[in-house]
């Protein structure tokens, strides 16, 4: 196998390049799958392999903000939890408190996997950015991964959260792909 590092041709079965210690295979997130390092996405599971960026990574610096404005390619989602009005005539504030950031908590962790921007939060919702402040080639593949993996997320919320209050927690997720003009639009 070749490294990508060095392009050293290495011997068949060998799990670290033999000229520069690259590691030559990586294990995917999801499932543990053995995956080769130049591959985007998992061939067992199909999960992303894109280095996990975090609301650190991605928040706009001073610079970036006053830029001029510029067209580009956003991706939004907007999610939500179905019957939140019906939940808190329901639960104690406390308890539906518990159940909103639990909600938003498992929202989050998805998001910040496929480097989503939440913009703000909106009561039991939030709205998120795919490609800003930083875009990518698949923001909206990212957005849909994310949306994925928040409805895959309700079975263990339901499991935990729902199952402790007696209540069944739904998810509604919306996302939409379009060109915006990011910035500063007003002259001066």
């Amino acid at each position: 196998m070749q490294c990508l590092q060095c392009e050293f041709e290495n011997r068949q079965g060998v799990r670290f390049c033999e000229k520069c210690g690259a590691k030559l295979e990586l294990t995917c997130p999801s499932c543990g799958a053995l995956v080769p390092p130049d591959r985007n996405f998992c061939g067992g599971c199909g999960a992303s392999l894109s280095p996990v960026v975090t609301a650190q990574d991605v928040t706009p610096d001073a610079a970036l903000l006053e830029r001029e404005a510029e067209r580009r390619q956003l991706t939004v989602m907007f999610c939500d939890l179905v019957g939140s009005t019906a939940l808190s005539s329901k639960l104690d504030p406390e308890d539906l408190r518990e159940v909103i950031t639990a909600f938003q908590d498992q929202c989050r962790e998805a998001i910040e996997r496929y480097a989503g921007f939440i913009a703000r939060y909106m009561g039991d919702g939030m709205l998120v950015y795919f490609g800003y402040p930083q875009a990518h080639e698949d923001d909206a593949e990212r957005a849909v991964r994310a949306g994925l993996d928040i409805v895959r997320s309700m079975v263990e919320l339901n499991a935990e959260i729902g199952k402790r209050h007696e209540v069944v927690l739904a998810v509604r997720i919306g996302v939409a792909t379009g060109s915006v003009v990011v910035g500063d639009i007003v002259g001066e």
